[in-house]
């Protein structure tokens, strides 16, 4: 039986003592070609899985290479599930009604959905129920975005009225959503940017049974050391994710891909301590 995302993670996060969550974002101006791509990637993949928690491939990678991209992301996700990865496919889905739908439909079921998505919550808070549905309904996930890694956040995410902000906002909604389910962790999780260190202890009290993604590890400047207030006691509740800081950490070299991913673990436990 296959057990829910949620469960999923934090049981490898226990078992392979991990919560590293690597990013296959494949540029194809890295490769010779499409196969060249393809090949490097799965080879990162088979590489870091020992030492994550989950894979999160960067959906507008793949698409940028049209129908062939989306034959290869198969393959990324077939191969993550016979490592024994979790999959994220990290999309920033969100639309209304039946569009929503579809999205929810088209990455959380079937042969090249990942476990869990991300989803965008800024047109209003009704556009995720179609995600969380389908999440609930298929054993997956979903991570809202909350507060984002990049820089300019601060325009949409910043404050609002009555000196709550956005991005608190989103959280209460989230922590809500996660009110309606049992279990450890909910199926309704919430990305929130490594690199805002700071406000990582706030948004893991506001959100307690939500699983967080943490991006911005490595190429955008956050620290391994910075992020212990994102995790519950004994180092549960948050992935922290590093894409370019992997997969080419060298250049195209796979052994060296395989050592960030390692020493990002240990950074990532050795915070914890």
């Amino acid at each position: 039986m296959t057990l829910p995302f949620a469960q999923a993670v934090t049981e490898r996060t226990r078992t392979l003592n991990t919560r590293l969550c690597v990013g296959l974002d494949p540029r194809l101006s890295e490769y010779q070609d499409a196969a060249h791509l393809r090949q490097h990637t799965l080879d990162v993949l088979e590489a870091t899985a020992p030492y994550a928690a989950a894979v999160k491939p960067q959906l507008a990678f793949y698409e940028a290479l049209g129908l062939e991209g989306m034959q290869i992301l198969e393959e990324v996700c077939a191969a993550a599930r016979l490592l024994g990865l979790p999959v994220i496919l990290d999309a920033k889905r969100g639309d209304i009604g039946s569009t929503a739908e579809a999205y929810a439909q088209g990455w959380l079921t079937g042969r090249h959905a990942g476990a869990a998505l991300t989803v965008n919550p800024f047109l209003g808070f009704q556009t995720l129920q179609p995600f969380v549905q389908a999440a609930r309904e298929n054993g997956g996930g979903v991570f809202v975005l909350v507060k984002t890694s990049n820089p300019d956040q601060a325009d949409l995410q910043g404050e609002g009225r009555g000196g709550t902000s956005i991005s608190e906002r989103v959280a209460a909604e989230v922590a809500r959503l996660g009110a309606e389910e049992d279990g450890e962790y909910a199926s309704v999780g919430a990305v929130v940017g490594a690199t805002h260190p700071a406000d990582l202890p706030h948004f893991r009290a506001l959100m307690p049974r939500a699983l967080l993604l943490l991006p911005g590890l490595g190429a955008q400047g956050a620290k391994a050391s910075d992020l212990a207030g994102a995790f519950h006691a004994g180092g549960t509740g948050a992935l922290v994710s590093a894409s370019r800081g992997v997969q080419y950490a060298a250049g195209l070299d796979v052994a060296a891909a395989r050592t960030a991913a390692r020493d990002f673990r240990d950074e990532l436990n050795a915070a914890l301590q």
